[in-house]
């Protein structure tokens, strides 16, 4: 089996430095770059299966090099940063990022993220599906990776993409957080419970909140259901 590539993108040396050689023990081979620009020309030149990527750098910070990078690719990105309020870590998870990660953290912590995020997206690249799932004037297609509704593109994040894909392929069933939480995130996910809320919200605001009829509906106390009217 070929080994996973991770970029790590963070300019503290003792921090990149630890972190590289815990990697490297795990299997992967792991390139450091130290800021943001230099994260950017490290990225064109390999087919990387992850990217760690620190929100404060010099030149670019980590929420540039993420819009940027989303401009091309659907990589797994987890940020790392030093900012534990909310509105922050949103706002990285708007810019593109699947996870984030709070300094300090365990490192037991951080392998369990790259873990998730490395095998999810695996199982996206090898996974047979159908090539096109539709509710009504709501179409997600697979292969092409793209979201339309009233034959209007819309972007999502991969996240955003894998939890409507999962609530497209369970229509009218109504899903448990714990199990959206479990089959997205991973089931070693380690993190805020209520990520599965933020993200089925990012979902409304983009694919019901213009539309007619609303499609993502919450059944309280039990989870979410995708389903007309």
């Amino acid at each position: 089996m070929s080994p996973s590539y991770i970029l790590l993108v963070e300019d503290e040396h003792n921090v990149s430095q630890f972190i590289q050689l815990e990697l490297q023990h795990e299997g992967y081979e792991v390139t450091v770059a130290v800021n943001g620009e230099q994260a950017l020309e490290y990225f064109q030149k390999k087919d990387w299966n992850l990217i760690l990527l620190d929100w404060m750098l010099p030149k670019l910070d980590g929420l540039e090099v993420c819009r940027r990078i989303r401009k091309t690719s659907d990589v797994p990105i987890i940020l790392l940063t030093a900012r534990d309020y909310l509105g922050d870590k949103i706002a990285g998870l708007d810019t593109g990022a699947d996870d984030y990660i709070t300094k300090p953290f365990e490192i037991e912590e951080l392998l369990a993220r790259v873990r998730t995020n490395l095998r999810r997206n695996t199982h996206e690249r090898n996974h047979s599906v159908s090539d096109v799932l539709q509710m009504e004037d709501l179409i997600l297609d697979v292969k092409k990776r793209f979201v339309t509704r009233a034959e209007v593109r819309i972007d999502l994040t991969q996240r955003e993409f894998d939890l409507l894909y999962f609530l497209m392929q369970h229509q009218g069933e109504v899903i448990s957080r714990d199990r959206l939480l479990s089959v997205v995130w991973g089931y070693d996910f380690v993190g805020e419970t209520n990520i599965v809320d933020v993200y089925i919200r990012y979902l409304r605001n983009k694919v019901d909140r213009n539309y007619h009829p609303k499609l993502i509906h919450t059944v309280r106390g039990v989870g979410y259901v995708l389903r007309s009217g």
